[in-house]
């Protein structure tokens, strides 16, 4: 089976996957990149696809030592792409929802990425990509309410769940948020489903930890769900 290493480069880390043929092996994040290419540098594999919101294709070939797939806009995908403006959609929002393809193999499914921003993005049983929606994340309302306002404190989520009546202004604010994104989070997989009766929904991102209560028998928290895609987007351009 091939082995395929998955490189995803954000703005604070990096994340690799090492897949033996479609099963994740392993998975490392560094805050380097010396320290990935050191890590990388110990394995096996035989294909490589990086994602990166940080450099393009050629400042990558001068720092990683071997060949990869680069993942930008002109890449071939095993979905069609039904957004209006595709160049302006997020490669990990396109991730995302590749790994919701890799997950749920037939049949609608949703990617809900609980990052920064909360991004809900829908494929339909035709493989058509047709777009989905954005909010704020947890810490963007945090941080709204705290710089658009006065007096309102900078708060965070620091107990799990808060508690649903807030006896002061941070717990106040703690249960708006949390209680407000979940409400949220529940209200868009109902009208989603409503839509496609036969609806998966697949959770990921750095904040989906706090949402796991809304996990059931179509609903799933998978943590790497975009190196999934990525991997997805590789295999297929492989084969090719």
């Amino acid at each position: 089976m091939l082995r395929k290493l998955v490189i995803d480069i954000g703005n604070t880390r990096i994340k690799t996957g090492l897949f033996v043929g479609e099963e994740l092996c392993m998975v490392v994040s560094f805050q380097g990149m010396k320290e990935c290419i050191d890590h990388c540098a110990t394995l096996e594999f035989s294909h490589t696809i990086v994602s990166s919101v940080k450099w393009d294709k050629h400042e990558l070939e001068s720092i990683i030592p071997f060949p990869f797939l680069f993942f930008d806009h002109g890449i071939r995908l095993p979905i069609h792409n039904k957004y209006n403006t595709p160049h302006t959609l997020g490669l990990d929002r396109l991730a995302a929802v590749m790994g919701a393809r890799a997950w749920g193999n037939h049949g609608p499914a949703l990617a809900i990425d609980l990052g920064t921003c909360i991004t809900y993005d829908v494929i339909n049983a035709a493989d058509e990509y047709l777009g989905g929606a954005i909010s704020p994340g947890v810490s963007m309302r945090f941080e709204a309410m705290h710089r658009q306002t006065a007096r309102l404190p900078l708060a965070t989520l620091t107990t799990f769940p808060p508690p649903f009546i807030g006896k002061d202004t941070v717990s106040c604010l703690q249960s708006g948020v949390f209680f407000g994104i979940r409400e949220e989070l529940k209200g868009m997989i109902k009208s989603y489903a409503h839509i496609y009766p036969d609806l998966k929904v697949f959770i990921c991102g750095g904040d989906a930890e706090y949402f796991e209560s809304l996990t059931k028998d179509h609903i799933f928290v998978i943590p790497n769900l975009v190196l999934y895609g990525l991997e997805r987007i590789l295999t297929y351009n492989v084969d090719k």
